[in-house]
């Protein structure tokens, strides 16, 4: 009898255990549930010249990480690429991140636009595209925009500079105003060709747009400004 009572409690206990561990497994399997960013650009986003964990995409996921946020940074640039070259690749690129659904996508394109003297009228159509197929796909978008070089004249620039607070407002998207903001033209922040950041620069463009990117959604624990 005694046996028989021993034998179902320890049946029962084993049941529980088995219970508690599965809640446990669950609970832990959701906040295993990463927060995916998709980096789409060109080369400042590919990490030109760079080892892999001196770019710009490794460099924010150590620092969001480090600030508590489980965040995986997918490295979604091209180097070289136009924002013509970024359109013909968007909807194949989302397919493969999350069944097309990151959390946040950084629209990091238009310096080589700038560099090839592409006109602005083709980089704003471009960029406008673009923003219309991440927004049909509801994808919280943050347009990390860009300036054209003094040498380009003021004209093109004018023009230019123009196309993403523009077109971010339009979509009614998250701007970051300058993706090398404090970092273009400064020789100690960038490789010898004085276009591409060095680590040392990657790190200041990471610093000064975490801020930007803890705005874009509640799941960093503040209230987006859209």
């Amino acid at each position: 009898m005694y046996n028989s009572i021993d034998m179902n409690i320890t049946k029962i206990i084993k049941i529980i255990a088995l219970t508690l561990l599965f809640l446990a497994t669950k609970a832990q399997s959701l906040l295993a549930n990463e927060y995916t960013i998709l980096a789409f650009g060109d080369s400042l986003t590919a990490g030109y010249g760079l080892m892999a964990e001196q770019g710009f995409t490794y460099q924010l996921e150590y620092e969001l990480n480090q600030l508590g946020h489980k965040v995986t940074v997918v490295n979604g640039g091209v180097s070289g690429d136009t924002t013509s070259g970024g359109l013909s690749r968007l909807e194949w690129v989302l397919s493969s991140v999350k069944n097309g659904k990151p959390d946040l996508v950084i629209l990091e394109l238009g310096a080589n636009d700038a560099l090839r003297g592409i006109t602005p009228d083709i980089t704003r159509a471009n960029m406008e595209k673009m923003l219309s197929i991440l927004k049909q796909a509801e994808l919280k978008t943050l347009v990390a925009g860009m300036m054209a070089p003094p040498n380009m004249g003021d004209k093109f620039g004018a023009e230019f500079n123009r196309i993403f607070p523009e077109v971010s407002e339009k979509f009614n998207t998250h701007l970051y105003p300058f993706f090398l903001e404090g970092v273009a033209g400064n020789e100690a922040l960038n490789l010898s060709d004085a276009v591409h950041p060095n680590s040392k620069g990657v790190k200041v463009i990471v610093k000064n747009i975490i801020p930007y990117i803890l705005k874009t959604d509640s799941y960093f624990g503040l209230n987006p400004e859209k």
